[in-house]
């Protein structure tokens, strides 16, 4: 049976880093699911083309540009939300970057840069989703962590990514118990690597890709649509009992 987030009224999903790869897959099979999404990102030339696909398509949806680590845009965000449809029914958390250096060559900056985005960004929308969501007892948060969120082996060294990724993970348990009383399940996704434009380079590298397939049991790699749909699934309503759950979509990786 297909997830789906068909309901009256509507539901409202935002995704954070929504333009692009993951997020913009996940706005489209929210979109798909019954949803209506919300398309929050920094790039603005990305949000027009994906508004003029949306719309192309006659899909209801609003795309805002925002920085998603300044917290007053994040409110700001939220409130024109909140002013459009008048609640948030789901929130994605998937924006992120990486920032590789081996860690005694990290510079600080570099480090605070990717905790910026990796981990007090998703802290900020999910503060402000579940203001919109508890006096409505129900919502739904899917953030995006990653198997280095889960593992402290990788193809290179990448501290900063995994330290942020691997405090998602907490993050999703420590909200899933605090607010499983108001009826907002928190879970998260843990993706392999995946074909976007940010892993282009990786997987244009011969060895890197071996190392990737030898690390790999299904030895394929990821499509975005593999994780919006366990996204997806995770947001409807057939995972009602699920929150507090990291789910690994990685092909087997982790099971090594």
């Amino acid at each position: 049976m297909t997830a789906s987030l068909a309901s009256s009224p509507q539901r409202v999903a935002v995704v954070t880093g929504a333009a692009k790869g993951i997020g913009w897959a996940t706005v489209q099979a929210l979109a798909k699911a019954g949803a209506i999404p919300v398309l929050l990102d920094r790039d603005p030339q990305g949000l027009a083309t994906a508004h003029e696909m949306l719309a192309g398509q006659g899909v209801d949806h609003l795309a805002i540009a925002v920085d998603i680590t300044d917290e007053t845009a994040v409110d700001a965000a939220f409130a024109q939300v909140a002013a459009r449809y008048g609640r948030v029914d789901v929130l994605v958390n998937n924006a992120g970057i990486a920032m590789r250096h081996p860690t005694v060559e990290m510079p600080t900056a570099d480090w605070q840069a990717v905790l910026d985005v990796n981990l007090t960004a998703v802290f900020l929308c999910c503060r402000a989703a579940a203001r919109s969501m508890i006096p409505a007892r129900r919502g739904a948060i899917v953030n995006v962590s990653s198997i280095m969120g889960l593992s402290g082996g990788g193809l290179y060294p990448n501290v900063s990514y995994q330290a942020t990724k691997g405090a998602i993970v907490n993050m999703t348990r420590a909200l899933a118990v605090e607010w499983a009383g108001h009826g907002i399940r928190v879970n998260s996704v843990a993706p392999t690597w995946v074909r976007t434009e940010l892993t282009r380079g990786l997987f244009g590298n011969p060895e890197l890709l071996a190392r990737i397939m030898d690390m790999t049991p299904m030895r394929c790699l990821a499509e975005p649509a593999d994780i919006a749909d366990a996204i997806v699934f995770l947001a409807s309503d057939q995972a009602r009992l699920i929150t507090g759950h990291t789910l690994p979509v990685d092909g087997g990786f982790l099971a090594q």
